[in-house]
């Protein structure tokens, strides 16, 4: 992954990093929940370490949209 601070990284690279983070939290929270449903016990140390993990995946998906947005805002700003 490049850095979202990279000049050289496109609006359409940001989303595209956006959508894989946020497809990584998807799939984290669904592995999660699947191991509850399967489980007789939950190891709660273990499930707060992948929640943290989701909110992470979710705030750079977050992050990398953010950015994408406020460099689509600049560049309709530079044409007005």
């Amino acid at each position: 992954m490049t850095d979202i601070n990279e000049a050289e990284t496109s609006t359409h690279d940001l989303l595209n990093q956006a959508t894989e983070w946020l497809q990584y939290a998807r799939g984290l929270t669904e592995l999660l929940a699947e191991l509850v449903h399967e489980s007789d016990t939950v190891d709660c140390n273990r499930m707060a370490m992948g929640l943290e993990a989701i909110s992470a995946l979710t705030r750079l998906g977050v992050r990398c949209t953010a950015e994408a947005h406020a460099r689509l805002t600049w560049e309709r700003a530079g044409r007005a």
